[in-house]
């Protein structure tokens, strides 16, 4: 039996990571958290998971900024990263994809549609 796929959840809100881990902890997955995009650069460094699923509004270094610097490394440069933020305005559609982001999803996020994406890009 293979290892199970590492998912990184990046959010500041303690209550959005909560509700994460309540929908995917059911899965065959290992989840690690992060609250700011500094911190999720650095977890993805040293833990190199399988999938990242990164909020956009946070303090400090945003999503967008955390998605670049991601790309920039060569441990997570080709790493599935889902945006999930309340921005749904075209602008920051095309950002997201700017900063180099796999998928970009607007919460409220639907728990079968992102159960569905993550199982795409994990290919399970």
């Amino acid at each position: 039996m293979s290892a199970a796929k590492k998912i990184l959840l990046v959010d500041d809100s303690p209550t959005v990571l909560m509700m994460e881990r309540l929908l995917l902890q059911v899965g065959p997955y290992e989840l690690l958290t992060a609250s700011n995009g500094a911190e999720a650069v650095q977890v993805a460094l040293s833990e190199h998971p399988d999938l990242i699923l990164l909020d956009v509004m946070m303090p400090g270094m945003d999503g967008f900024e955390a998605c670049r610097r991601l790309r920039a490394e060569e441990a997570t440069r080709n790493t599935p990263i889902l945006l999930l933020t309340t921005l749904s305005g075209a602008e920051h559609v095309e950002r997201g994809y700017e900063s180099g982001c796999t998928d970009y999803i607007t919460k409220p996020v639907n728990g079968g549609e992102l159960w569905l994406k993550i199982a795409n890009f994990l290919r399970e």
